[in-house]
């Protein structure tokens, strides 16, 4: 049997960050479900795993996610400056490694 914790913005949904670590957890959206809804020892496992396939680097933050057929998705600033998206399944496995493109203007 799991145990489920669930982080909460004041109990009211909105958008949070919780900062623990120097790595952000990313909070729910208004009417978004379960994408907070990790420990935060879930969040260090997920973290640990996504730095070791980049082979270190800097975790920016850390959250749950479906693309791809993930879990979890952590946000990575490599070694070398550039920011990937390592998509995890549920036993921190690497499902995909993705160049962050969020800050690139779509390309």
């Amino acid at each position: 049997m799991r145990k489920r914790v669930v982080l909460t913005a004041a109990g009211l949904g909105l958008t949070a960050a919780v900062v623990a670590g120097g790595v952000a957890v990313a909070g729910n959206e208004a009417g978004e479900e379960g994408s907070n809804d990790f420990s935060q020892a879930q969040a260090d496992d997920a973290t640990a795993a996504a730095l070791e396939a980049t082979g270190g680097g800097t975790a920016n933050s850390v959250e749950r996610d479906s693309e791809n057929g993930a879990t979890w998705e952590v946000e990575v600033t490599e070694p070398d400056g550039d920011t990937v998206d390592v998509r995890l399944d549920e036993h921190y496995q690497v499902v995909v490694i993705e160049g962050d493109h969020e800050d690139s203007g779509g390309s």
